[in-house]
């Protein structure tokens, strides 16, 4: 059966000879094999009084000027995102909109990984606290925050940065509501990357290290013996459950011996949970970075944390911040016209079909498949949304389809 779409019809600027021949598609799904397909629809585009040819595509929109931009900073936690979030901050003015939804609760500053007035530089922070410890915090409830804050960012005249390791958050800010935010900002995808193994030991020796900073000092302030619901607010954070078995021997008989014991086993049930929650973000980012759209940019920092002192600096700023740095650069000096934003939809509409053989002939899959490059720009964007073009006689423009 065929796959329904809703269409809009989006004005868009073009060669009338460039355009003559081209038909309005529809997309079929093939039952057995998932396959997508194109039909071609024997109707000419009509064209307004303008001049201007009415393109029908998939559901989106376009704004009579450039989108502002913004920068999500990715990661498993540990690897360095917000170190980076406020390098990026101070080399291209921004403000830091926090993503990790136990940072955002009052509270808990070292069992949380919150960062520090010294750490933050003097950069402008977003969501870092101000929720009540046992209030419900949702991802719904992070997207309308983090889109005031973004908002109140540009306004302002500077890049908003979202940094934090929720990636089910930053997801619902990106793609909930109807894809209201990829409507009106163009996003810059970075993900700090570590090598497993090189991640494990490091978050593992933080742990020993917030110990030192008072680690079970914070947990025992917020430990209520009449509580033993982990499942709400400040007390899901990894390092409060797994006291409780502790905290409950303090206040026992229980010998000196036993209650070490005990904090031993809850400090490396830490260390465990913080390494599987390192697995559990990578496997979210790896699907982030196969959606439509999201077009992450990898670091690596895995070099930086296997040094100490002033060649862990030398290796942050040679293989984490300057290239970060430069990638920013360019996403902030490219201009997003209507035209392009328009290219873009169509490369999101197109992005599942297959590319073209080398030889620049195309690879036909069941039904010829048909769409038009209105300009040198939107053929540019379509490329780099991994679709190949190739010019016939006819002058339209041959898309070849892919498995899906």
């Amino acid at each position: 059966m065929p796959v329904e779409f809703r269409l809009e019809e989006v004005a868009v600027r073009a060669h009338p000879q460039l355009l003559a021949s081209v038909s309005i598609v529809c997309l079929q799904r093939i039952p057995v094999t998932g396959r997508l397909q194109v039909q071609l629809l024997s109707r000419e585009l009509p064209s307004s009084s303008s001049g201007q040819y009415i393109f029908p595509m998939g559901s989106f929109e376009t704004r009579s000027g450039p989108k502002d931009k913004v920068v999500l900073v990715l990661g498993a936690t540990g690897t360095g995102k917000s170190r980076l979030a406020v390098d990026l901050a101070a080399y291209f003015d921004g403000e830091i909109v926090n993503s990790d939804k136990m940072q955002v609760y009052d509270g808990l500053d070292v069992v949380t990984n919150k960062v520090t007035d010294e750490e933050r530089a003097g950069i402008p922070h977003h969501l870092i606290g101000g929720i009540p410890r046992d209030a419900e915090f949702t991802a719904s409830d992070f997207r309308r925050e983090a889109i005031l804050a973004v908002e109140s960012i540009v306004r302002r005249g500077r890049l908003p940065i979202v940094a934090g390791g929720s990636n089910s958050y930053i997801e619902a800010m990106i793609e909930g509501a109807g894809r209201e935010f990829r409507r009106r900002y163009e996003c810059c995808f970075l993900w700090v990357d570590v090598q497993l193994p090189v991640l494990h030991a490091f978050v593992a020796e933080r742990v020993d290290c917030m110990v030192g900073r008072g680690l079970v000092q914070e947990v025992r302030g917020l430990f209520d013996p009449g509580v033993v619901d982990y499942s709400r607010g400040i007390r899901r954070a990894i390092g409060v459950p797994e006291m409780d078995r502790y905290l409950r021997a303090e206040g026992t008989e229980t010998d000196e011996e036993a209650k070490a014991r005990l904090l031993e086993v809850a400090l490396d049930e830490i260390k465990a949970n913080t390494c599987k929650l390192t697995c559990c973000q990578l496997q979210k980012i790896h699907r982030l970075s196969t959606l439509s759209g999201w077009n992450v940019n990898k670091v690596d920092a895995t070099e930086v944390l296997r040094k100490k002192g002033k060649k862990e600096d030398e290796a942050w700023a040679a293989q984490v911040a300057c290239p970060s740095i430069e990638i920013v650069a360019k996403f902030l000096q490219q201009t997003i016209t209507e035209e392009d934003q328009v290219a873009e939809a169509a490369a999101q509409e197109a992005e599942q079909f297959a590319l073209v053989t080398k030889e620049n002939r195309p690879c036909l899959m069941n039904e010829t498949v048909v769409l038009a490059a209105t300009t040198t720009k939107a053929a540019a964007a379509l490329v780099t949304a991994g679709v190949d073009m190739v010019k016939v006689a006819s002058t339209t423009v041959a898309v070849v389809g892919a498995t899906v």
